[in-house]
């Protein structure tokens, strides 16, 4: 009966982990895959079955920060906003727990920076809130890399009129992809890794830098052969950009 009771303890401490391994699991295939009706399903699921578990719902915030991007970026901005409304509330969740203050300073930088590409004109009012959230991440926790990223992100988009540079972008990422880099756990079958060295290309795309930003889809590639979006789309376009010159 003792060993019996044994088990069934470590079932119930071991399941929420499968759990949470499969949607990471999930989440990555969508994204090689290039299957976002995948990674919206993960989503939903999480989001109706929310626990009290503070890293659990951390979890879902960055997976619905990535979906909300991905919105953005086929245009679907009702569908952008419906999935910023849950993840703001998840992470005011959150920061009333104490969460890790860079990880809620850092998501607040990148919800500012989606609300801008929802109404651009809001650009000047919300632009330096962005940038300020991006730095007191970094002042929270310096070997955050999510801090880095939204300060590159923050250069990427921004008008160079306004202070926004290609080159200044691209030494955040870089500096982000050196932290996730020294962590194994980090890089391994996640998607934010692929999402940065991509990141990272496109910015040396912005620059006509064609052999840097060949290097960083290549770098993709060899973390994961299988990445759709590098594999069929980004690097032939980017290979037809250099041999039109």
């Amino acid at each position: 009966m003792e060993r019996k009771t044994s088990i069934i303890v470590l079932v119930l401490v071991v399941f929420p982990l499968l759990l949470t391994a499969t949607e990471k699991t999930r989440i990555y295939q969508a994204y090689i895959h290039n299957r976002m009706q995948d990674w919206k399903a993960v989503i939903d699921e999480m989001e109706n079955h929310k626990t009290n578990d503070a890293e659990r719902l951390a979890e879902l915030v960055n997976y619905q920060y990535g979906y909300i991007g991905y919105c953005l970026g086929v245009e679907k901005d009702q569908e952008a906003r419906d999935y910023l409304e849950k993840a703001e509330q998840n992470l005011e969740v959150l920061e009333d727990e104490e969460y890790q203050p860079s990880e809620i300073h850092a998501y607040k930088s990148a919800f500012y920076g989606f609300k801008i590409g929802l109404s651009p004109i809001k650009a000047p009012i919300l632009g330096p809130k962005s940038v300020k959230q991006a730095e007191l991440a970094i002042e929270a926790d310096p070997t955050n890399p999510m801090g880095y990223v939204q300060q590159g992100n923050a250069q990427f988009y921004m008008p160079p009129v306004f202070g926004g540079s290609k080159t200044e972008a691209i030494e955040k990422f870089g500096k982000a992809l050196q932290l996730m880099s020294e962590n194994g756990e980090l890089v391994e079958n996640d998607w934010n890794y692929l999402s940065l060295l991509v990141l990272i290309a496109q910015s040396y795309e912005e620059l006509e830098k064609w052999e840097e930003a060949e290097s960083y889809y290549m770098q993709a590639l060899a973390a994961e052969p299988d990445f759709k979006w590098v594999k069929d789309e980004l690097l032939p376009r980017l290979i037809k950009k250099k041999n039109d010159e």
